[in-house]
């Protein structure tokens, strides 16, 4: 470590803009490099922006960074898969929840923690939501980038006649000439 002052650390790229070990050898400095110019840590967050809650009928194969209002109205356990011989307890839990709102309902993957959340007639916020495909149908997932939020019951009824989930897609190459 040492001898360099380009943010490159121990001789390995990509430290994450953090340089350590630099002319004089010592570690621990705290300095961001951008482009071999030495700059200031940021100061101050940048302003949240104002979340645009999108509809259920609004989503679309392959988008994400959705955040939506909706209603729980079922939700059955998938898979249960524990491994109790390891170094970590980890149980693998996997449900599947009908959720809507006003427009329409789709299917909800919940993994791990977020079965606990997803109860029955519970309202919640997905924030961050993407949409998966699974044999040909649409899943909404929150992975580790988004975040679940129980909220207080909505005022809307589902509307049970358009369920996104049972609409099959197929993935068409178009060849131009």
């Amino acid at each position: 470590m040492g001898g360099r002052s380009d943010g490159v650390a121990g001789g390995r790229k990509g430290m994450g803009g953090v340089g350590f070990g630099g002319r004089n050898g010592i570690g621990g400095r705290i300095e961001g490099f951008s482009g071999g110019r030495k700059t200031e840590m940021a100061e101050s967050k940048p302003a949240m922006r104002k979340p645009e809650f999108t509809k259920v009928d609004q989503l679309r194969p392959g988008t994400n960074g959705h955040t939506l209002v909706v209603k729980v109205v079922d939700a059955k356990m998938v898979m249960a898969k524990g491994r109790p011989n390891g170094p970590q307890v980890r149980q693998m839990r996997l449900a599947e929840c009908l959720v809507g709102d006003e427009t329409g309902m789709i299917i909800f993957t919940a993994r791990n923690e977020q079965v606990d959340l997803m109860k029955a007639d519970t309202t919640v916020v997905l924030r961050n939501a993407k949409i998966d495909m699974f044999k040909g149908s649409m899943r909404l997932a929150v992975d580790k980038w988004g975040r679940i939020e129980v909220a207080d019951p909505a005022d809307f009824t589902v509307k049970q006649d358009n369920n996104l989930s049972l609409i099959e897609f197929e993935l068409v190459t178009v060849v131009e000439e």
